[in-house]
């Protein structure tokens, strides 16, 4: 974990921006593509596909190699604003080490994505800059998910409020908390604890979703964060969804589990967050200074912009 720089907030998109989709890490239906290519247009933006974005080598949309081509192209072209990833999967952490060489500045646009492009979001926090943790082309493309959370990622994308307000959690712990929002899906922050890509730093308000672990993983996790201290100097915590998953001997569900185990700490937690692997995956602006409520009649948190 390195020091805390100063977080720049990419430029709002305009219309006739131009916006790059690439495949960092699985193979994608080329339709879905098509289809996201469809619906930014009318959004007023210019798609640009990169050339393995509808690509396949085994289970992911091409070599590790091809897949860095593509994103340090749309990263150096400076007529592309944004970079849309068609999905996670697993393998965006292949482009880490080479993408990490590039300058800073080249990452002064808007990256979208989640699941595993938390490898990605980690990169831009590294280069000092804010990235959006919401819906990727997979899910424009076959219109799954939440309108409303659709048209709130196009609004934070334009420049609009990103602030968000839940209802209170039988979970939760009140307080008040002011940081750097981080996180992400919790078994690849996982993988970059302990590397220079691992930006939980002191005072941040960390926010965690995962899908498909069993809840000893995830466990196994969160005590692999609390040795190395992370909890002991944490400002507040985001708890979103946690999914496809099966009830322990141990534990009924992973919040009960994460329940007794943040028992000792003081800061505040939310619970139950309408973020991760479901349809209505509300948008998070990854990196910028939050400041975050919890209290009993629900959560807020809002974002220094």
């Amino acid at each position: 974990m390195e020091v805390s720089k100063e977080i720049v907030i990419p430029a709002p998109l305009r219309n006739g921006d131009r916006v790059a989709i690439v495949s960092p890490a699985s193979k994608i239906a080329p339709e879905l593509i098509d289809a996201a290519v469809g619906q930014l247009g009318r959004e007023g933006f210019e798609p640009v596909v990169m050339p393995h974005a509808k690509g396949e080598c085994g289970s992911f949309s091409a070599s590790a190699e091809a897949r860095v081509a593509d994103l340090r192209k749309a990263l150096e072209d400076e007529s592309i604003k944004g970079v849309l990833c068609s999905r996670g999967g697993y393998g965006a952490v292949h482009l880490l080490d080479e993408l990490d060489r590039l300058p800073e500045t080249m990452f002064h646009k808007w990256l979208i994505g989640f699941s595993d492009i938390t490898a990605l979001h980690a990169l831009w926090r590294r280069k000092g800059v804010a990235s959006l943790h919401a819906a990727m082309a997979k899910h424009i493309g076959r219109g799954a998910g939440c309108f409303a959370c659709y048209e709130k990622e196009i609004g934070i994308l334009r420049g609009g409020e990103a602030g968000f307000s839940c209802d209170a959690h039988k979970f939760n712990f009140n307080g008040s908390a002011g940081g750097r929002l981080v996180g992400g899906n919790l078994a690849v922050l996982g993988g970059l604890i302990g590397t220079r890509f691992d930006d939980i730093e002191p005072g941040c308000v960390l926010f965690l979703e995962d899908i498909a672990e069993p809840i000893y993983k995830v466990e196994r996790i969160l005590w692999q964060l609390r040795l190395r201290g992370v909890f002991d100097r944490l400002g507040g915590l985001l708890i979103g969804q946690f999914t496809e998953y099966r009830p322990s001997a141990d534990h009924a569900s992973v919040e009960e589990m994460m329940e007794r185990f943040f028992r000792p700490y003081s800061f505040p937690r939310a619970y139950g967050l309408p973020m991760g692997h479901i349809e209505e995956n509300a948008p998070l602006l990854l990196g910028a200074t939050a400041h975050l409520e919890v209290a009993d009649n629900g959560v807020s948190c809002g974002f220094e912009l």
